[in-house]
C-alpha cells in the first residue's frame, strides 16, 4: 500500500465557469481510523453536477467546501483498516467521502455492495446516488402511469439514463432530449427511449413531432432553453420534476438577471393545475434504498436496464474532468478510476 494520501482541495471560489486554477492536487498523510471508524481505499470518485454549488459560499441546503477542505465527492472503494465488527478489511464498500485516495468514515456511513450485480463503479450511477435520484423523483413526484408521455432532458447523463428505462418499465412514451446525434442514438438504440431530441437542433419541431399527445412528465436537469421549449406542451395535471439546473450553476450569485438563461412563461400552472416540485434526495432517499436496490436488481439481470459510463484515470485528473461535465462534455456517468 501507498504511503501517502491523494486529494484534490478547493484552492478557491469559482467566479462563473470554474477552471483548474481553482483547485489544487495535494499528497498528506493517511489518515488513521478511530473507535468504530473503517479507512476505506477509493477506486473510483464520482463526480457530479451538485458539485459546482458546493464550489460556492452561497446559502444552499448544503454548507460550501472550505476553502483549502478536499473537495466533496461519492466514492466507492475497498476496506483496507476497520475498527468496527461490521466490516473487515478487503470488503468492497460504497459511501465514501471526497476527492482523495483514502479516508476514514463511520462504520454506520458505509455500506457493503455486490458485485455480482454490477460493477463496482456502478454504485456510483446506476446504484448509487443518481440512481436513487432517478427512482425516488418519480416514485414522489412524477408518479407516471402506463400510456403517459415522459420528456427526460440530460437523458444520456447520469440521472437521464435511469429516469427514462424506469418510466419505460412502467408502461410509459419516452422522449429523451440530449446534445448531438451521437447521444440520441445511445438513449435511443442502448437504452430503448422512444425518441431523442438533440437540444443543439430547434426543438420545437421536433417536439411536436414526438409528442403528438401532449407531455405528462417532464424530467429537468438542465433548464434554459430546453425547459422554455417543453413547458407549454403540458397536459392538464402534467409534473415538472425538478431535479437540476445546470443552465444556471455557473451564474455568480447576485448576478444580473439579464445574464440568466431563459424561462418559461409560468402563467399556465394555474390553468393547467401544473405540480413542479423540487427535491433533494439526501432527504429520504438512503432510507429508501432497499426498495430501490430489490427493482434495480431483477431489471439489471433482465438487461432492462443499461447505463454507460465516462471514465477519467488519476485522481489528478478530476478538476479537468469535472470542467468538462459541466459543459456537456461527458457521455454517461462520469467517474474517475483513481487507480
Amino acid at each position: 500500500m501507498t504511503d501517502k494520501n491523494l486529494q484534490v482541495l478547493l484552492r478557491r471560489r469559482p467566479q462563473g465557469a470554474p477552471v483548474p486554477e481553482d483547485f489544487e492536487v495535494v499528497e498528506t498523510a493517511i489518515p488513521t481510523p478511530g473507535p468504530g471508524q473503517v479507512l476505506v481505499r477509493a477506486h473510483f470518485l464520482s463526480l457530479d453536477p451538485y458539485m459546482r454549488g458546493r464550489m460556492s459560499d452561497a446559502k444552499s441546503y448544503a454548507k460550501p467546501v472550505a476553502l483549502g477542505a478536499v473537495m466533496e465527492g461519492a466514492t466507492v472503494g475497498e476496506v483496507v483498516t476497520s475498527n468496527d465488527p461490521s466490516f473487515k478489511p478487503g470488503d468492497v464498500v460504497m459511501g465514501g467521502q471526497g476527492w482523495q485516495r483514502f479516508c476514514v468514515m463511520d462504520a454506520a456511513r458505509l455500506r457493503k455492495v455486490d458485485t455480482s450485480v454490477a460493477p463496482l463503479s456502478a454504485y456510483l450511477g446506476l446504484l448509487g446516488m443518481p440512481g436513487l435520484t432517478a427512482w425516488v423523483g418519480l416514485e414522489d413526484i412524477g408518479t407516471p402511469k402506463a400510456g403517459e408521455t415522459v420528456v427526460v432532458s440530460a437523458a444520456s447523463g447520469a440521472v437521464g439514463q435511469v429516469v427514462g428505462q424506469l418510466a419505460k418499465a412502467r408502461g410509459c412514451r419516452v422522449v429523451g432530449i440530449a446534445g448531438g446525434a451521437a447521444k440520441c442514438d445511445f438513449v435511443v438504440k442502448e437504452l430503448g427511449f422512444d425518441a431523442c431530441l438533440d437540444h443543439r437542433q430547434p426543438l420545437d419541431p421536433q417536439l411536436d413531432a414526438a409528442c403528438p399527445d401532449g407531455i405528462d412528465v417532464y424530467w429537468e436537469n438542465v433548464g434554459g432553453h430546453v425547459q422554455e421549449a417543453v413547458f407549454p406542451r403540458f397536459n392538464d395535471f402534467g409534473r415538472m420534476v425538478m431535479c437540476g439546473m445546470i443552465a444556471q450553476y455557473n451564474i455568480a450569485p447576485g448576478a444580473d438577471a439579464a445574464g440568466a438563461p431563459p424561462g418559461p412563461n409560468l402563467g399556465p400552472v394555474v390553468r393547467k393545475r401544473l405540480r413542479i416540485q423540487g427535491f433533494i434526495v439526501s432527504d429520504t432517499g438512503w432510507g429508501r434504498y432497499d426498495a430501490f436496490l430489490a427493482e434495480m436488481t431483477p431489471l439489471i439481470a433482465e438487461r432492462r436496464m443499461r447505463w454507460r459510463e465516462d471514465v477519467a484515470d488519476g485522481l489528478a485528473a478530476a478538476p479537468r474532468a469535472f470542467i468538462g461535465l459541466l459543459q456537456g462534455e461527458n457521455f454517461g456517468k462520469l467517474v474517475v478510476r483513481i487507480g
